[in-house]
């Protein structure tokens, strides 16, 4: 079973954010901390990551070239609000799939359940 792993620091955004998926085909993972991540991403468990702007502290420009280097397969879409420009384009450079925003409404959320259906058909090919 793919495995779509969710690592936010607002535990609200991330338990409304691993609930979307509840009923798929993917078992969700909720990570509360930057060790459970690398743990999974180490083990290869984790094949999509839905990561925070700030995770543990940790801004995701710092986490993502760590992660990456860790599982250069993982697949990684970066949810926020508020991302400059200029650290966006470095965050695609580091390998980030997708940037969605924090889902709020019907339409957000569709937005990432689509992204994630996307980022699971790329783990595939």
């Amino acid at each position: 079973m793919p495995v779509l792993l969710v690592a936010d620091e607002d535990r609200k955004n991330r338990d409304r954010i691993a609930g979307l998926f509840n009923e798929t085909e993917y078992k969700v993972v909720a990570a509360d901390s930057v060790d459970a991540v690398m743990r999974d991403v180490l083990r290869k468990d984790a094949n999509v990551l839905i990561l925070g702007s700030v995770f543990d502290d940790i801004p995701a420009g710092d986490l993502i070239p760590i992660l990456k280097s860790c599982n250069r397969n993982l697949t990684i879409i970066l949810i926020s609000n508020e991302v400059p420009l200029p650290l966006m384009r470095k965050l695609r450079r580091e390998g980030i799939f997708y940037h969605a925003f924090i889902p709020q409404e019907t339409g957000d959320r569709d937005e990432l359940l689509q992204a994630v259906q996307c980022a699971f058909k790329k783990v595939v090919h």
